[in-house]
């Protein structure tokens, strides 16, 4: 992993005016790296914010959370890939034992599952080491104020793969024929092969034939699976 480079020039934003007038105590910081390098970067970068204090400083993931645990800063800088316990497992442990202090995950890597992770973790912020020096002041300011950050690259990347998801299950709802989808309504609204041979005018086995290939087509194993998928869709409303 490369250094940390230091801007040109910083801004100070809005938000840590705002922050500062009104609370008139520092934000608490800890950096928990296991590369010396990084975490000078990462010192040399928040002396910038005369709002931020730096409290501890850890060398891998079990000491990020016991020291988590005794400082109780009010944000921890954690690098995803660290020896004993890896950030997004420290995460949850920090999460867990100072409920109250937000994670801002650094990480060389950029990958719409990871962000997945780092939020499932319990983190708010995720940022790559290579735009740290443009964006940590920023992902700081937004942190103290309980905001969640992310870059425009990653937030664009979360959302391209959310549409590409979305485009997925609509493209599978497009393979049902029309009949289909009105089984998969009267299913979704809780009626039986009984009751939707009934309304449809077809023998109960055919009624189950059609519910067997939907579950295929759609690669559903329950009902339960059934009704979440058309309430999604739209089929039937929630």
């Amino acid at each position: 992993m490369g250094a940390v480079n230091q801007p040109t020039r910083y801004r100070e934003s809005p938000n840590r005016q705002e922050h500062l007038r009104s609370s008139g105590k520092p934000v608490r910081v800890l950096i928990a790296d296991d590369h010396e390098l990084i975490r000078h970067g990462l010192r040399e970068l928040l002396r910038l914010d005369p709002g931020c204090q730096i409290c501890g400083e850890a060398h891998d993931g079990l000491e990020a959370v016991e020291m988590a645990k005794q400082l109780r800063p009010d944000i921890v800088l954690l690098d995803i890939s660290m020896p004993s316990l890896n950030g997004l497992e420290a995460t949850r442990q920090i999460r867990k034992v100072v409920p109250g202090v937000e994670v801002l995950i650094l990480t060389v890597h950029d990958s719409e599952q990871l962000v997945r992770d780092v939020l499932a973790a319990g983190a708010r912020g995720y940022l790559t080491k290579s735009d740290a020096a443009r964006d940590l002041l920023a992902a700081v300011d937004s942190l103290r104020l309980h905001r969640p950050f992310f870059t425009s690259k990653v937030g664009r990347m979360v959302l391209e793969g959310f549409l590409a998801k979305t485009a997925s299950a609509q493209e599978s709802a497009d393979t049902l024929s029309d009949r289909e989808r009105q089984i998969v309504q009267l299913l979704a609204e809780g009626k039986s092969n009984k009751e939707v041979a009934a309304l449809l005018g077809i023998s109960v086995k055919t009624a189950e034939t059609h519910r067997n290939r939907i579950m295929r087509k759609l690669k559903l194993d329950s009902i339960c699976d059934l009704v979440h998928y058309a309430v999604r869709n739209e089929i039937v409303e929630a």
